[in-house]
């Protein structure tokens, strides 16, 4: 847990750089509880759990970088102490003790260990619950471990209900183990429970869907890392040596990393989701195998050289560590998200003169704005009709193109806040091409920064043809 969260502390800031995911975490958080109970009616009630909870942190602590990213870094190092825990219980201390310090060194757990958003918070809840339930299969299981179980289970659903595929990968170790009449019953009931709880947002969030149209369709190269952490896992549930029957690491690690990874490939075929901080919790099952692996290693060790068996793992934590430490370093970079919103700050604040206009292609890209509104002092919002705040939305609502054409062709001076080119998408929006074609008609660019995938060109009207 310690070694997890001094991992989540090293570079937390990443140089105050808050990308388009945080972003919406941030600007969202800042509202108050009624605006944002307007806003999940519209978008984004997938998070709502998480954005009361940000909510609540801001209010308390302040918004900053660290209240933003350390509620992630709690979480890993719970899902890292649980996963030491199990181990430890199934197989041994070290076998525990190498599972839950290679958890946090997985470069998927290091990306989100210092993200804003609830994705580690889920790790952790799946954690406690698979936990919960191998104290329960070990015969230690009283009616509050149930209730406790079950309430892991739909803290998680609430959080993101595409963390209910816990729920097989625990049924399946039910089956592998032959686990017990009064176990079975109890199981069923808790889960049943948990997941009637987060049906009604299953069931909302649907009306929602087009927020994931941008997900492409799965093709084979995404199959590609599936399938390696899966050979991985493999190995480590191999040298597990595990029987039907027996609980072990190889019956609770094999089915937490397959289920989850194999039921989002199952779903993508249908309608595409796959993305794998949707089933971030899946690596507990790879962290667990991966101890197993080591574990057998030191076992191996022990009889010829037992005084040689205790550097085992340090001895691979650093080779891992070695291995590893260009993405550790490159993950805690500005430039390891696809934008940094406010490196545009910084440039709206430079550039900017009072009384300029703002403009952003996509309309989205306000997130800036939403983040920074004092940087965005004294120029004029000309396409925006209905702010984020009172319209329930993440990025608000602009007139049509005819009334924002009219409005750009009374300026002077505009500054366009957008995407730079390596990370934009093709303008498609009415609304956007028309920014675009205006500009382009009756403006020249005078000065244009891009810095962290955002680029803000300021724009001077070209004067009246003769």
């Amino acid at each position: 847990m310690v070694w997890t969260f001094a991992f989540g502390l090293w570079g937390l800031a990443r140089q105050d750089s808050v990308w388009r995911d945080e972003a919406a975490t941030w600007q969202v958080a800042r509202r108050s509880t009624a605006e944002i109970w307007h806003m999940l009616g519209n978008v984004d009630v997938v998070h709502g759990c998480y954005y009361l909870l940000m909510h609540a942190l801001f209010e308390g602590f302040g918004p900053s970088t660290t209240t933003l990213r350390l509620p992630s870094v709690l979480a890993m190092a719970v899902a890292a102490a649980c996963v030491a825990a199990i181990g430890h219980r199934l197989a041994g201390p070290w076998v525990g003790l190498a599972g839950g310090m290679a958890f946090g060194l997985l470069p998927a757990v290091q990306f989100y260990l210092q993200e804003g958003r609830p994705y580690a918070l889920v790790a952790a809840g799946a954690g406690i619950s698979t936990l919960l339930l191998v104290t329960m299969l070990q015969g230690h299981g009283r009616p509050v471990d149930w209730a406790a179980y079950g309430t892991a289970v739909m803290v998680c659903g609430l959080l993101n209900w595409l963390s209910l595929m816990i729920l097989p990968a625990h049924l399946a170790t039910l089956v592998w183990t032959r686990a017990g009449r009064t176990v079975w019953a109890r199981w069923a009931a808790a889960s049943a429970t948990a997941a009637a709880c987060v049906l009604p947002l299953v069931l909302f969030s649907r009306s929602q869907s087009a927020q994931v149209s941008w997900i492409p369709p799965l093709t084979w190269h995404m199959l590609i890392g599936p399938a390696v952490l899966l050979v991985i896992g493999g190995i480590g549930t191999l040298l597990d040596r595990p029987r039907a029957g027996r609980l072990s690491v190889a019956a609770v690690g094999l089915p937490l990393l397959a289920v989850p990874q194999l039921g989002l490939i199952g779903l993508s075929l249908i309608q595409p989701l796959f993305l794998d901080r949707y089933i971030l919790f899946s690596l507990l099952g790879l962290a667990l195998l991966i101890g197993a692996v080591i574990g057998s290693l030191v076992t191996a060790v022990a009889p010829r050289f037992p005084r040689a068996a205790g550097w085992v793992l340090p001895t691979v934590l650093v080779l891992a560590m070695a291995a590893l430490l260009p993405q550790s370093l490159a993950k805690r970079s500005p430039a390891s998200r696809v934008d940094d919103v406010n490196a545009a700050a910084t440039d709206i604040r430079r550039l900017k003169q009072n009384g300029n206009a703002v403009l952003f292609i996509p309309s989205a890209r306000r997130d800036t704005k939403s983040v920074s509104p004092g940087a965005f002092t004294g120029l004029r919002d000309i396409a925006l009709v209905e702010s984020p705040e009172n319209s329930g939305t993440l990025k608000g609502v602009e007139a049509d193109p005819d009334r924002i054409r009219a409005a750009m062709l009374a300026q002077r001076r505009i500054l366009l806040v957008t995407d730079a080119p390596g990370v934009a998408s093709p303008v498609t929006a009415a609304r956007d091409r028309m920014k675009a074609s205006v500009l382009k008609q009756y403006f020249r660019a005078v000065a244009d920064d891009q810095v962290r995938g955002r680029r803000v060109t300021v724009y001077e009207r070209l004067p009246p043809r003769p």
